[in-house]
This record gives structure tokens, C-alpha cells and sequence, in this order.
């Protein structure tokens, strides 16, 4: 074994998660979201992933749930999307609420169609690649949801109080809003 290798294996080691310093209960614990699209009235509770493992055939379920309503196209979703909303919901102590999804996947057809109608929806909206959605969680002020998103600093947080959503995404970190 020669230097090179011994410091490019140890700084990679060094830049892994500890799993040994994870407790074995927290590997493997699942990770459940319920979600009530707000345009279809459709509802939906599901473990997408299990410890460190994403579940296909959940992600698969959350990219339909997630599709476009107004043209019915869907695609994959950033699952780092779920993970935010996961721990958004942990960290306010609200294990049990329902997120309310206001706008997952957009086509780029109703990008358009919507950025006709208002200023604010950005040209190159991270919607239109499965990365981004607008949400609410159930008994819990928009408020109080948008101050955890921009708390654990993982994306794009946006906050519209006068419609009553935040907007999350797995984007660069930026925030915009009152």
C-alpha cells in the first residue's frame, strides 16, 4: 500500500457518516410522510425509505402523486425533497401532520401558462425538475414551517404568507419572502 492510497483512503473514510457513531435504531428507522394534494383532493401515507435505503416502489407512487395536475406529466423527484420535508417535520415536533401540497412537478407547458399570469415564478423554476414543491403542514403555522426550512439551510425556501404556502427546494441556499 503506498501513501497516495493510504491518504486518499483515510480522507475518504474521514468525509463518510459515522454509522458506528449512529445508533443501530436510527440505521434503520422509516421514514413515513403523509401528504393531501390539494388540486386532486388525493391523499397519501407511505415509508419511502427505510435507515439509509429509499423505497422504489414508494418513489415511484410519490412522483405520480407529485405529477403535474393540470397536464397529468410526472418525473422522477429529488428524494433529498422528501428527506427535507421529513425533517422539517421532525424537527417542529409534528410527526403526525399532513403536509398539504400545493405544487409539485411542472411541466415546462404550465410553467409558462403560469409565468404569464405572475411575475413571481421563475423562468428556469426548479418544479420543472422534480426538485422543488410548495406546501403547507397541517396545525402548524406557515410561519413556524418556513423558519425551520431556512433553520436546517438545505435549499431554496420561500415564503408566501398572503397565499399561506413555503416553497422548499434542494437548490443552492437562498431564501426570499417576508
Amino acid at each position: 500500500m503506498n501513501r497516495r492510497y493510504f491518504i486518499g483512503a483515510s480522507l475518504a473514510l474521514a468525509s463518510m457518516p459515522a454509522l458506528a457513531k449512529r445508533p443501530k435504531s436510527q440505521i434503520s428507522t422509516p421514514r413515513t410522510l403523509s401528504l393531501h394534494h390539494l388540486h386532486t383532493d388525493e391523499r397519501l401515507q407511505l415509508t419511502y425509505r427505510i435507515g439509509d435505503n429509499y423505497q422504489r416502489g414508494a418513489l415511484n407512487r410519490l412522483n405520480r402523486f407529485l405529477r403535474d395536475f393540470r397536464t397529468g406529466d410526472s418525473i422522477a423527484i429529488d428524494p433529498q425533497i422528501y428527506d427535507l420535508m421529513f425533517d422539517i417535520q421532525t424537527r417542529l415536533g409534528h410527526e403526525d401532520g399532513r403536509f398539504e401540497i400545493i405544487s409539485g412537478y411542472r411541466s415546462p407547458k404550465t410553467n409558462s401558462m403560469l409565468r404569464r399570469a405572475s411575475s413571481g415564478v421563475a423562468k428556469r423554476s426548479l418544479h420543472m425538475s422534480g426538485k422543488a414543491v410548495d406546501i403547507r403542514l397541517s396545525g402548524m403555522p406557515t410561519r413556524m414551517l418556513r423558519d425551520t426550512a431556512l433553520m436546517l439551510s438545505r435549499g431554496g425556501v420561500g415564503y408566501y404568507p398572503k397565499s399561506d404556502f413555503v416553497h422548499i427546494d434542494t437548490g443552492r441556499v437562498r431564501s426570499w419572502g417576508a
